[in-house]
């Protein structure tokens, strides 16, 4: 599978796997924090690379393309508050915890409501295979790179910090 839609969506969906493991006590917190980590990371600067320039080009979509990126900050700067935490169970873990799910849900909801319904509807099926091959690749050096580090998020946020006004 290599369509640009299906690969963020199945993102999305791990997104939500992570986050729901997050809740649960019986998991391991610091292992499933990690992986949603690299993988928000991974996900968004890959978007915002491979697939929103190409996105950005109709007239429809600039707009969501901007609010998107606009989220994507959003979700780093809710990440690094739980990244910083040092305690993964009780209340405050659970607030943090909260306001993350918060707006990565409220994100991928509205991205699939616009960007990639446009991109459905608008992309050649090419395109979109085009697209999921650039958006891979680039996910996977992210990944590679141990994109979700503290650091490396304290950092994206700064560079962000900007787009939230």
């Amino acid at each position: 599978m290599s369509d640009v839609v299906e690969l963020i969506l199945a993102d999305h969906r791990r997104f939500e796997q992570l986050l729901q493991g997050l809740r649960e006590d019986d998991t391991d917190h610091a292992s499933l924090r990690s992986e949603l980590a690299a993988l928000l990371v991974a996900h968004a600067e890959a978007e915002e690379d491979e697939v929103y320039p190409k996105l950005r080009r109709a007239a429809s979509t600039a707009h969501d393309v901007e609010h998107g990126e606009e989220e994507h900050a959003e979700i780093n700067q809710a990440l690094l508050a739980f990244l910083e935490l040092t305690e993964l169970a009780g209340d405050s873990y659970a607030s943090t915890l909260g306001k993350l799910a918060e707006v990565v849900d409220h994100h991928t909801e509205e991205e699939e409501e616009t960007l990639l319904k446009d991109a459905t509807e608008n992309l050649a099926e090419a395109e979109r295979e085009r697209l999921g091959v650039a958006f891979i690749a680039s996910r996977k050096a992210r990944l590679d790179a141990d994109c979700g580090r503290l650091e490396n998020v304290r950092l994206l946020v700064q560079q962000t910090a900007g787009r939230l006004g």
